[in-house]
């Protein structure tokens, strides 16, 4: 028998007890509070089958290329259970809506459910005409099995648009175990419940494709990073996993100042996003100044042109040995100076180690030594102001001004997610992303927070950011450090009040480090680790042991 699909069910306390209505409007409140996709779709089968009491039932999902997949299918008296949560994959293919020529498949009742939007009810599938059960007489052979009654319901959305089908089996009397028809009080119940189930599969689903656009959206953000300065661009990545694996630890260790610290999933894809977006500031940040390899560097590595002025003082010299102003053994002599000053400026350039007062002091000593003179005839110092201020550097590559425009990257990206509309769930993303330069003695930037003025996340990322730069071997103006030497300067740092002292502990304690390494690091960057030469360590407690 086929009943046409009640667009809207009128469900009256004659056909409905008031008891069956409570308990239609508790399902119907789970299945609008559940956010798991498989979750939902076991909850409306189960739901469904609680209610009409049946042994059976299978869930279909529409796909985009017009097939109904097996997502779930339960017999209870065979303890059958695939698909959902069952953690058993449907091996079944999905059923294909139309046969090869094109025309609709309408032998199968699942999809004649789909093409004619209609509910169908079969009392015995046995006797059931304009179907074709051969493939379910095949599993009651094979299984000693009778399925009879069937209850097959399209799900549409909110738009009408049928987007799955619930199919019921062998509805059951509850008082003698008989298998008998479902009823039309049964079918109206399943209706709306089908209709209920199908709106909240549709708005989970939405949310979740609306959650992969707005991830991919910082993906882009980061792709462009990335493409405008390939030396940090897979800093924006690891950084958030590395944050993530610190946060994780903290969540497991249970000694300590931080043992209440708990983190559920929500609070992990708010981290995560807060990781993801913790630099787009960056987008801005002129690439000449993220990539400056060398003190000089701007649009190009400004050594060059100074090596042009050696080589013109270089022919100077030369010409005054030709004209006799000087003689052979000072001309040799300020030859080799002219070198050996040439040699020591191009290794300030590089920008290593700390740089030291009488180092200084030479840079200046060489710029006045030498004049050089231009092709209009005007003489001019070996080095600019400006050159002299970028080669005394005394640590990296950057200026003032230019570690002024780095360092701005920082409020442009707290401006930039303080003027998005955040999400309950997401609402401190942007306190996490934009405390990841802070110290924990207020000495950071951009706000100068203090320890206690920052959150456990924001304090974890900052941790994050800092060993991630110490052992990325993706820059230009360093290679990646060892594990050993990149504790030892983050042990310093906790000495220092920079970095959080109780997570600096975790770090060590869980060996985050380790799994860090394991995952992103070059095999020859991971050497052996004596935790008790590293600066700052603290032993855990002495029944403390790594989860």
């Amino acid at each position: 028998m086929i009943a046409p699909h009640l667009k809207m069910p009128v469900m009256t306390q004659d056909t409905i007890s008031k008891a069956l209505m409570q308990q239609l409007l508790k399902i119907g409140s789970s299945l609008s509070s559940e956010k798991d996709i498989d979750q939902l779709l076991e909850n409306i089968l189960q739901a469904a089958m609680q209610i009409t009491n049946a042994d059976g039932g299978t869930l279909y999902r529409l796909t985009d290329d017009a097939h109904l997949k097996f997502e779930i299918l339960h017999t209870k008296s065979k303890g059958v259970h695939i698909g959902g949560k069952s953690g058993k994959p449907v091996m079944i293919p999905p059923m294909p809506l139309h046969r090869e020529n094109g025309e609709q498949e309408l032998s199968k009742v699942a999809c004649f459910a789909v093409h004619k939007d209609q509910t169908v009810n079969i009392p015995d599938a046995y006797n059931a005409e304009g179907f074709d059960f051969t493939g379910t007489h095949k599993f009651d052979a094979a299984n000693n099995y009778r399925s009879v009654s069937f209850l097959t319901i399209p799900m549409k959305n909110h738009e009408s648009e049928i987007i799955g089908v619930l199919q019921l089996l062998n509805a059951t009397d509850p008082q003698t175990g008989q298998i008998i028809p479902f009823s039309e009080d049964s079918q109206e119940i399943v209706e709306a419940l089908g209709s209920q189930a199908a709106v909240a599969l549709t708005n989970r689903i939405l949310i979740l494709h609306l959650e992969e656009l707005f991830e991919s959206f910082i993906g882009l953000i980061n792709h462009a990073i990335d493409d405008k300065s390939p030396y940090t661009g897979g800093h924006c990545n690891r950084v958030p996993d590395l944050t993530l694996m610190l946060a994780d630890a903290v969540n497991r260790c249970h000694v300590g100042p931080l043992a209440n610290f708990s983190m559920d999933d929500k609070d992990r894809q708010e981290l995560k996003i807060a990781g993801l977006l913790h630099d787009c500031g960056k987008i801005t940040t002129p690439v000449h100044v993220v990539d400056k390899a060398t003190k000089l560097e701007k649009i190009f590595d400004r050594i060059a042109l100074i090596e042009v002025r050696a080589e013109v003082v270089l022919r100077d010299i030369q010409l005054k040995l030709a004209q006799d102003f000087i003689g052979e053994t000072e001309a040799e002599e300020q030859r080799q100076q002219l070198i050996e000053d040439y040699n020591f400026l191009s290794h300030c350039n590089i920008g290593g180690e700390f740089m030291k007062d009488p180092d200084v002091q030479r840079v200046h000593d060489i710029a006045q030594r030498y004049i050089w003179q231009d092709i209009s005839g005007q003489h001019h110092p070996f080095l600019s102001d400006e050159e002299i201020t970028n080669l005394t550097i005394r640590a990296g590559t950057l200026n003032n001004e230019e570690r002024q425009i780095i360092n701005h990257h920082i409020d442009l990206t707290i401006s930039m997610l303080e003027k998005l509309p955040w999400p309950k769930h997401l609402k401190n993303v942007t306190e996490y992303a934009g405390g990841h330069h802070e110290k924990m003695d207020g000495k950071g930037y951009p706000k100068g927070l203090t320890r206690e003025q920052m959150s456990v996340p924001a304090r974890c990322m900052g941790i994050a950011d800092i060993f991630e730069a110490l052992t990325a071997k993706d820059r230009p103006y360093k290679k990646g450090k060892t594990l050993s030497e990149s504790l030892e300067i983050l042990g310093k740092m906790k000495l220092g009040h920079h970095v959080d002292p109780d997570l600096f502990d975790i770090f060590i304690w869980e060996k985050v480090y380790e799994q860090y390494a394991n995952q992103f690091l070059d095999q020859s960057q991971i050497d052996v680790v004596d935790v008790n030469q590293i600066p700052g360590y603290n032993p855990p407690p002495a029944d403390y042991k790594v989860a």
